[in-house]
């Protein structure tokens, strides 16, 4: 159980929720209290500054002046007070001489006594306003003011009003008060629930700790796996990628980069502006062949977006044409078997029969044409990989009844030192042309091979007798998934032999699309493949 968890069999929802309006109802609480104690507070000193008023001008009337000046409590004086005591709605007026004795008192039984409350500092010429919860006439605000005759004071007036007046103006503020505290209360209620719905339905209904698990989970299963994944959403920015989608794709993948604006296979931007599900597609990045597929998230009706899988085969491809070689060759070889058995058995027949000048001559006419069928390759190209490679493909374009040749040109007298590189560059070429030459019109049918070395590069031409290529497929031959085969799971060969290329500093291109008298012909350079001669001879 995680440790902020306040009640630990309540939801993660309810505690936010319960916290929320019990912070609503401190915050309301505390105002409620700090407004009380202000207007307890205004409504005393307003209170005390109208006693004041009244106090003052009461001091200032001749008569007022005069008696207390003689210290005479006069009947004039006691029906003042009362006049102004009920004109005010006051609770008391009292006017004193300068010992502190009544002159003028609500109750004039009390007149000639010596007030209850203090006088000394009135007297001393100060105004003083204050509370008093004990006195002749009860709880009370007043105030009182110095009676001067000149410069002399003679007297005091003391105005007061009743605490329970001041106590039933506080109670209607209080209830306002209360009534808006309390429609903030609930305002603050409904916010909380609502942003308690909210949070539900963005976290679907799980807890912090469910989360928590669910990114870990995320993390192990992203970052463990060995495939390359790729989420976008639904505007196709980058939203999830792990490291390995990287590394296959070799370029970074920033988080809300549109995919867009990534060097990416067109292959992956078509999945993903399709939308629909892709198996099993096979796309070129940089010197590897990858995998992919691709399918569209939904829930609830609502497109997320496109999560995309990539698994690498460019070892399994590898091992694939060199198996294909292999297999050529070994095909190439099976053949040669069944031709050399035929001449052997024709061989014994003719010595059998004693025909020996015959035998003799045949030996001979076989020794010739092995000699002037062998020469061109050891002649000119003495790297064993080029010769099995040049072998195989011969005997693969004659049991296609087609014809493989090396140009009279050829020449490499060092040894091949990628020989993966050389196979796809070559490879894919050859067996390009030799389809061409197949389903073109001219007859025989033919491919020729140029092979050069200049130092260290090796300059590659494949030339064939077929129809050209098409002028609408000549800018994006090289592109993924373009093809003239008509079978699927072809287009491919083309932008393998390209990149291995260029991963070597080199290019291939189409020097001429074809025409009348000859196919197309592609050229290949190879910088950096070849031994040096000097190199070689050391």
């Amino acid at each position: 159980m995680p440790k902020w968890a306040l009640f630990p069999r309540m939801r993660f929802t309810r505690q936010v929720l319960l916290l929320q309006i019990g912070v609503v109802v401190l915050v309301v609480g505390l105002g409620v209290a700090l407004v009380s104690s202000l207007l307890r507070s205004t409504l005393s000193k307003q209170y005390g500054e109208r006693a004041l008023a009244v106090a003052k001008s009461v001091a200032t009337e001749p008569v007022v002046v005069a008696d207390a000046a003689a210290r005479n409590p006069s009947a004039t004086l006691q029906q003042r007070v009362q006049a102004v005591t009920k004109e005010n709605n006051a609770l008391f007026v009292v006017i004193t001489d300068d010992h502190g004795i009544r002159l003028a008192h609500p109750k004039p039984d009390l007149v000639g006594q010596e007030v209850s409350t203090p006088w000394e500092q009135v007297i001393a010429g100060n105004d003083v306003v204050s509370e008093f919860r004990s006195g002749t006439l009860g709880p009370s605000v007043r105030s009182k003011t110095p009676i001067r005759q000149g410069s002399r004071v003679v007297g005091e007036v003391s105005v007061g009003y009743e605490i329970s007046e001041l106590t039933s103006e506080f109670n209607r503020l209080l209830i306002l008060t209360m009534i808006f505290g309390g429609g903030a209360l609930a305002l603050g209620a409904g916010a909380s629930a609502l942003l308690n719905r909210r949070l539900r339905r963005v976290t679907h209904g799980l807890e912090p700790h469910e989360l928590t698990e669910l990114l870990y989970e995320h993390e192990a299963v992203l970052h463990g796996i060995g495939e390359g994944v790729l989420a976008v959403d639904a505007e196709h920015r980058v939203t999830v990628r792990n490291d390995e989608a990287e590394r296959l794709l070799g370029t970074p993948l920033p988080v809300g980069t549109p995919l867009e604006d990534l060097d990416l296979s067109p292959r992956v931007h078509k999945a993903v502006a399709e939308g629909r599900p892709v198996d099993n597609l096979l796309a070129v990045a940089g010197n590897r062949v990858l995998v992919i597929n691709s399918r569209a998230v939904q829930r609830e009706e609502r497109a997320l977006g496109t999560v995309l899988t990539f698994r690498d085969r460019t070892d399994l491809d590898t091992l694939t044409r060199e198996l294909d070689g292999i297999r050529s060759l070994s095909d190439g070889l099976r053949a040669q078997r069944h031709e050399f058995a035929n001449r052997l058995h024709t061989l014994s027949g003719l010595l059998q029969l004693g025909h020996h000048a015959e035998a003799e001559e045949y030996l001979q006419t076989l020794t010739e044409t092995t000699a002037s069928r062998a020469e061109p390759l050891d002649d000119r190209i003495t790297d064993p990989y080029l010769q099995a490679l040049l072998v195989a493909k011969t005997e693969q374009a004659q049991e296609k009844g087609m014809e493989l040749r090396l140009a009279d040109d050829a020449w490499v007298p060092a040894s091949v030192t990628d020989p993966i590189a050389a196979g796809t560059v070559i490879g894919n070429l050859v067996d390009n042309a030799l389809h061409a030459a197949r389903m073109g019109p001219r007859r025989p049918a033919w491919v020729e091979v140029g092979l050069l070395a200049d130092g260290s590069t090796l300059h590659v031409s494949v030339v064939d007798s077929g129809p050209g290529v098409d002028t609408a497929l000549r800018d994006k031959l090289f592109d993924e998934g373009v093809s003239t085969k008509l079978s699927p799971g072809h287009g491919l060969g083309l932008a393998l032999a390209r990149q291995a290329a260029r991963a070597r500093d080199g290019d291939v291109w189409l020097a001429d699309p074809g025409g009348t008298t000859t196919g197309a012909l592609f050229v290949a350079k190879l910088p950096g493949l070849l031994d040096r001669p000097e190199e070689t001879d050391a």
